[in-house]
């Protein structure tokens, strides 16, 4: 078998190996398609023969008229590529980047020369010529320069024009402080036309521009605003849907409002006014306290005293006050509750007098009467005996 040396990659486009793997005989190396082999120094595809794509055409063999150009495939792989257009490995076709090839032309005769560049004193001039003699074909052109300068003398003296000395220092600002959204005050500097002043004979030209330079000054606070009162609102719905309440009005100390340390605004932010609802208002209900517990009793049994028979007790409060549609109470007017009715029971032979302890005190009640020096709270708690006997 033959041995070659085997490598995992194969670059179909520019047909080289990497990746290697070793040496090995041709029949297992390409037992997987996308390996390849090197043969006599060239690397060579394991796949089945195919051409590549065609490569990018070349540049043209020449820069102007009529050349040729080439682009290129290969083919790799096991056994021969098939080409049924007989195109082979080379395609070449004609090109033509320019239609002519440049000439040079030749320079016609110099122009007059211009006026001197200066009215006095010394200056230069010039004079022109152009590619027209013959003029230059397909991107050529005239060898050298198509203008030619010379000095001239006008043999006139030149006036002297003034310049500007240098800027004196700037004054002080014409303010301490800046308004807000405004122009902070300015300050101002002073020059002179004297470097150097203008000539009389010939006369020369003033120093152009303006003698004086103005700045807003600038780091200054901003200068204190004091506070104004804005309008004031529209008067709110009374505070009340029936009986007397108010209107109320606000306004703001926003035209301006105060800023930089200025003074805030003088009188009230709110205004208030009566008003009347000519409805009565409704006055909700309100329970009374409770009533004493009821006497225990069962009414399924006759008697349940001093007996373990459960029972039930009862107790009543009423809701009262309520008028003008107002609420009414919340809750019920009578609560139940399990009891055994062991009220001045005798301690037996086979029972004790059972004990007994306090409950909890209860929230105080609303003051009654609503008013006057005589109102009272009240609180109350039972004495809750240990019935543990009779459950």
């Amino acid at each position: 078998a033959q041995i070659v040396q085997c490598y995992a990659n194969f670059n179909p486009t520019d047909g080289t190996c990497s990746d290697i793997l070793g040496q090995v005989s041709f029949e297992d190396c390409c037992m997987n398609p996308s390996y390849g082999y090197q043969e006599n120094g060239v690397c060579k595809s394991c796949r089945r023969a195919s051409w590549t794509k065609w490569s990018s055409w070349s540049p043209c063999s020449v820069t102007c008229t009529e050349g040729v150009r080439q682009r290129k495939r290969a083919c790799y792989g096991i056994g021969q590529c098939q080409d049924p257009k007989f195109e082979g490995h080379i395609q070449t076709e004609p090109c033509e980047d320019i239609s002519c090839c440049p000439e040079n032309g030749n320079w016609s005769e110099w122009g007059a020369w211009q006026p001197c560049s200066v009215t006095c004193e010394k200056g230069s001039k010039r004079r022109k010529r152009t590619c027209s003699n013959p003029p230059a074909k397909c991107g050529g052109h005239c060898e050298g320069s198509d203008a030619e300068v010379e000095d001239c003398d006008t043999g006139v003296t030149c006036p002297t024009h003034g310049g500007w000395a240098a800027w004196g220092s700037w004054g002080a600002c014409a303010g301490t402080c800046a308004l807000e959204g405004g122009f902070p005050p300015e300050q101002k500097r002073y020059r002179t036309c004297s470097s150097p002043p203008p000539s009389t004979v010939p006369r020369g030209n003033d120093c152009p521009g303006s003698n004086t330079d103005i700045r807003h000054c600038t780091g200054l606070p901003f200068c204190a605003v004091k506070g104004n009162w804005g309008a004031w609102s529209a008067a709110s719905a009374c505070s009340v849907t029936c009986g007397v309440g108010k209107l109320t009005q606000h306004r703001r100390c926003d035209n301006p409002a105060p800023k930089y340390g200025g003074q805030y605004c003088q009188g009230e932010n709110t205004q208030t006014q009566l008003c009347i609802i000519p409805t009565n208002c409704p006055a909700n209900g309100q329970w009374t306290e409770w009533s004493e517990w009821m006497s225990c009793d069962s009414p399924s049994t006759r008697s349940i005293t001093c007996k373990n028979k459960l029972g039930r007790r009862r107790r009543l409060r009423d809701c009262e006050g309520r008028d003008f549609d107002g609420d009414f109470c919340e809750g019920d007017s009578v609560v139940f509750e399990r009891c055994y009715d062991i009220t001045d029971c005798k301690a037996g032979q086979d029972q004790q007098i059972p004990k007994a302890e306090w409950s909890e005190w209860t929230k105080w009640s609303y003051c009654k009467p609503d008013c006057g020096n005589n109102s009272k709270q009240t609180r109350k708690r039972e004495c809750r005996p240990d019935i543990s006997k009779y459950t």
